[in-house]
């Protein structure tokens, strides 16, 4: 069941109630007895089992990403050159 909120338009005040949809509102506040005014509030619910995004597809893109990721961070010494240059290279700054 869905949970309402109402707003007294004389003190002001917010009250909550949980109430059917076939219900009907509520008229008069509970401190003051003034008039309460239906309020529209934001609402939230989180899709739960198999069949939906979260559960179901969502991971199998990230987990190949991370793959990549991790295997480009074992190797990091995918350069151009061939492994002669590098020795020729590296042979030359230590004189």
């Amino acid at each position: 069941m869905p949970i309402y909120e109402y707003q007294c338009t004389q003190c002001g005040a917010i009250e909550e109630a949980i109430q059917k949809f076939s219900d009907k509102p509520l008229k008069s506040c509970k401190k003051c007895s003034g008039h309460l005014q239906k309020l529209i509030s934001q609402s939230t619910f989180h899709l739960k089992g198999t069949g939906w995004y979260v559960t179901d597809y969502a991971g199998k893109n990230q987990n190949a990403t991370s793959a990549s990721k991790k295997a480009d961070a074992v190797s990091p010494a995918s350069s151009t050159e061939s492994p002669a240059a590098a020795a020729t290279k590296a042979s030359d700054s230590s004189v």
